[in-house]
């Protein structure tokens, strides 16, 4: 396929990454960005050299020929630009989590059906290369079957835009799970083969976030931590926790720990950094071994690259939006369960 990619990113936050991602990729070109903020918005894309700049995320679907739209925005936005983006001719790259909640969700995942156009959403965490050197341990069955996992993400103190959408609920659907938690859920599933959820368990909690808005005089209506255990058909269970404050040692903790009847592994950050190693540990003609992945240099492509290339060589992408509804269906019914104290069953 010699014709580019024709790219354009909604919102130059987070987004600044998507626009990197895809210029990283020879087959693609950023030809459009928006952003609400016209400051932000001249100064990222001097920044890239972006010749189509609009503060109307609507008006640049509707001036610009797109191949490939990344929605980047607040997450009350992901479904209403999704969808337009969808009718307008594209495939989408959606940003972490897919919507406010399983609703929304499966109206972008079905709009995608409908308009006959990819929808993948940015599950960034999957692509790291201890990641993918895992799921390949998992797939070749290493770990045979798995039965327990945890997954959790923590900040001491990290509350995203103290006052701003991350801690409104109207506009962010909930606080460190949908933000933090969803990328070390994804991961979990994913290793595990996304296995069919069917009760959860939840609690959320905010005593300290909600002390700091009050003396701060700042909006703040969501959780500051998030707990919650899935049942599989399969039998096996998972843990998630997720917090922006929470009394711990660790500055920055995340890990994701599988059990498996053959090993089990764990990936994990360093020094309380977005640096990442991991380990799998196994007992072989009874002696036991504890080894560290050592992925193979460069690593591997980014889920920016990895979108673009599904498309120019016609294959199946990853981080799929039937995998997105799942997600959130899981956190929905942590949320639900918090709120009720009784367990939920996921529905199909």
């Amino acid at each position: 396929m010699s014709k580019k990619i024709r790219c354009g990113v909604i919102g130059l936050g987070m987004g600044t990454g998507h626009v990197k991602g895809y210029q990283s990729h020879p087959q693609a070109e950023v030809v459009a960005v928006a952003d609400t903020n016209p400051d932000r918005l001249e100064q990222r894309a001097e920044e890239f050299g972006v010749e189509g700049r609009y503060t109307d995320a609507k008006t640049m679907l509707k001036d610009e020929t797109l191949d490939v739209v990344s929605v980047v925005t607040p997450n009350t936005f992901h479904k209403p630009l999704t969808i337009a983006a969808l009718k307008a001719g594209c495939h989408v790259l959606c940003d972490k989590p897919m919507a406010m909640n399983a609703r929304e969700a499966q109206a972008m995942l079905d709009a995608s059906k409908k308009a006959r156009k990819r929808l993948m959403i940015n599950f960034s965490y999957r692509f790291s290369p201890q990641s993918q050197a895992l799921k390949t341990l998992v797939a070749e069955g290493e770990l045979g079957d798995i039965y327990y996992g945890q997954t959790v993400w923590h900040r001491r103190r990290g509350i995203p835009g103290f006052g701003g959408w991350f801690g409104t609920k109207a506009l962010s659907g909930g606080g460190p799970l949908i933000d933090l938690g969803v990328h070390r859920l994804d991961l979990a599933l994913w290793l595990m083969g996304y296995p069919k959820p069917t009760y959860v368990m939840g609690g959320t909690y905010n005593p300290i976030a909600t002390r700091f808005a009050r003396a701060a005089k700042k909006t703040y209506d969501v959780e500051d931590l998030a707990v919650g255990m899935i049942r599989f058909a399969n039998g096996a269970m998972l843990e998630i926790e997720a917090s922006w404050a929470v009394n711990i040692r660790q500055r920055e903790l995340q890990y994701t720990r599988l059990l498996g009847t053959d090993a089990g592994l764990k990936q994990y950050n360093i020094n309380e950094t977005y640096d990442y190693e991991a380990e799998v540990y196994l007992e072989k003609h009874g002696t036991q071994y504890d080894m560290k992945v050592h992925p193979p240099v460069p690593g591997c492509q980014s889920s920016y690259y990895h979108f673009i290339d599904s498309i120019v060589n016609d294959q199946p992408h990853i981080a799929t939006g039937e995998e997105g509804v799942t997600v959130m269906k899981l956190l929905d019914a942590i949320y639900t369960s918090a709120s009720t104290g009784k367990p939920v069953q996921i529905r199909q």
